[in-house]
């Protein structure tokens, strides 16, 4: 009955998804049109704004006449305008009332306040629609049952702005149009509830919970290719009472949940005795000692899963090919890149890379040359883009961000029909500075890639960060790598030492005896648990988390030493 009911859900959506699907392909044939499209159409909803105003929309009859009346801007930059949104202004950076403000990390705002209207989740839709389409007609067995739909604890509920503008998402699911919500929710095999558990290891509880229910989960879509390999983790430890849970359809986490909403997911948890036995059966036969154990217990569990969508480019690349390993029975898709501020692109199967959104949002690109403050280069168009350029993303969208500097970099790895085929690179600002050293994220990752991959190695946990506070300080090398011997972890840290002195700066304040050459830091286990739980204690949201090559923070050695 769940895959009937199921497949019908999914062929509603796909069936939605269809018109939008086929005006991007149109719009591929003609990049440069649709682009402009584009923009004209936020120009013009939001010609009368102050924003508009102050910024002479009124004399904007090109694409070119935008980008010589309106700066590139960061958060900063905008940053007294969405306050003036946030305390109930209106007409401030778009016409249309502002829905909600959803918070996102920034790098010099301890958070940023992302305005959200209904265009702009109209233009997500316009990304969505496409991958959804394309992905479930090119893959059948997905129609058939459940998914396991991105949903992390939320830090904080019932959160309004000083103007009663209520900030984040209750759910993921709203990044969706309202019909796909409604369908999506009667999809997900662990429901949105869940998120608002607060406590970490009860949320992991309750979500392991229902998906052990779900024995026809089809699809995994996350975010971060590391928040499902934290949330199966405990299945060795915890699965005799969720086996229990489910027999008799009680619901007994780790901790208290409040009475209304234990009341509301245990009733969601009806007895399944039949699933029960099967997961006492399966659990108590498994390996849970190493991931090879635990990928056939998973094909096991749920041998109809066939796609899993998350992040895999960039520092995401590792993490994602392990969450492959665990899953052997499903396909890997990389997600295209989306943030809290735009939709950029989406998968397209078949061709390299992730087609950019043409139909979302205005998008320039700045080439890699001008990451150097003060370089003179103009942004390029979507249509002028060359393959194997690395570019900086800029966005305007019905959201009121203009000229918006994303600080993600992309490379342009091919075409589709017009339509440039791109791929994560990395982050613009990503640059680690304590003593003049200007270490690049970018730099890093790429060193760390190579010497890893030389190697055969596939570390659990690696990162690089600076242990600044030392007498001496330096920059220590974290690795979770099982079976290694110290010795030749301790040849790692040589040669990424041997690779930092690239960086003419960083091989200055080595000459000058700023820094002491790369330590190392063996990681017994768990490294990438305490890595996250550090970073939620710093106010991130676990399913947040990006893996990183280079953490421009410091404090990691008493976290791992």
């Amino acid at each position: 009955m769940v895959s009937f009911s199921s497949a019908l859900a999914n062929g509603a959506w796909v069936g939605l998804s269809l018109a939008e699907a086929w005006r991007w392909r149109q719009a591929a044939g003609n990049a440069a049109a649709a682009q402009e499209q584009t923009l004209f159409r936020i120009l013009r909803a939001n010609a009368n704004t102050q924003y508009a105003i102050r910024n002479s929309f009124s004399t904007i009859h090109s694409v070119a006449d935008f980008q010589r009346s309106l700066p590139l801007v960061t958060y900063d930059d905008i940053a007294s305008w969405v306050k003036s949104i946030a305390d109930g202004e209106p007409n401030i950076l778009t016409a249309e009332a502002v829905r909600l403000l959803e918070p996102t990390s920034g790098s010099s705002a301890a958070t940023k306040l992302i305005p959200y209207t209904d265009s702009l989740k109209a233009e997500f839709q316009r990304g969505i629609a496409p991958w959804v389409a394309r992905t479930f007609l090119g893959q059948p067995g997905l129609f058939a049952g459940q998914a396991w739909w991105s949903v992390t604890p939320v830090t904080a509920r019932n959160r309004y702005s000083p103007g009663g503008i209520p900030i984040g998402f209750e759910e993921e699911s709203e990044y969706f149009g309202h019909a796909q919500s409604r369908l999506i929710r009667a999809l997900m095999a662990v429901p949105g509830g869940v998120k608002l558990i607060s406590d970490p290891e009860s949320f992991r509880y309750v979500t392991l919970l229902f998906l052990l229910r779900s024995r026809s989960l089809r699809l995994i879509s996350v975010w971060n290719p590391t928040f499902p390999i934290l949330v199966l983790n405990p299945l060795a430890e915890w699965w005799p009472q969720l086996a229990d849970d489910i027999e008799q359809g009680t619901l007994t986490p780790p901790s208290v949940l409040e009475p209304g909403l234990h009341t509301h997911l245990a009733g969601l948890n009806r007895p399944d005795p039949w699933r029960a036995a099967e997961v006492r059966l399966l659990c108590r036969t498994a390996s849970f000692a190493d991931d090879d154990g635990r990928a056939a217990l998973h094909r096991r569990l749920w041998p109809g899963l066939g796609l899993i969508s998350c992040w895999a480019d960039g520092n995401a690349a590792g993490y994602a090919a392990r969450l492959a390993r665990l899953f052997p029975q499903a396909r890997l898709q990389a997600k295209g890149l989306l943030a809290t501020e735009g939709f950029v692109s989406f998968p397209l199967d078949g061709h390299p890379g992730h087609a950019l959104s043409l139909r979302s949002h205005f998008f320039e690109f700045l080439p890699a040359e001008t990451f150097p403050e003060g370089s003179s280069a103009l942004p390029h168009l979507a249509h002028e883009l060359e393959i194997g350029g690395q570019y900086e993303v800029i966005i305007t969208t019905g959201g009121g961000l203009y000229r918006y500097r994303l600080g993600d970099v992309v490379e342009v790895v091919g075409r589709y029909r017009a339509c440039p085929l791109i791929r994560f690179v990395g982050r613009a600002n990503a640059v680690s500075d304590w003593f003049g050293e200007k270490l690049n994220e970018r730099h890093v990752s790429a060193a760390l890639g190579d010497l890893l991959a030389r190697r055969g190695w596939q570390p659990r946990f690696v990162m690089l960060a600076c242990d600044a506070e030392h007498s001496q300080p330096a920059y220590t090398l974290f690795v979770e790598q099982p079976g290694v011997s110290d010795a030749s972890l301790r040849g790692l840290a040589d040669e990424v030492e041997e690779r930092l002195q690239e960086n003419f700066h960083y091989a200055y304040c080595r000459r000058l005896g700023q820094l002491q050459p790369v330590r190392l830091c063996r990681v017994e286990r768990g490294g990438l648990e305490r890595y996250i739980a550090v970073c939620v204690a710093r106010g991130q949201r676990a399913g947040d988390v990006k893996p990183t090559a280079l953490h421009r923070g410091g404090g990691w050695v008493g976290v791992f030493g």
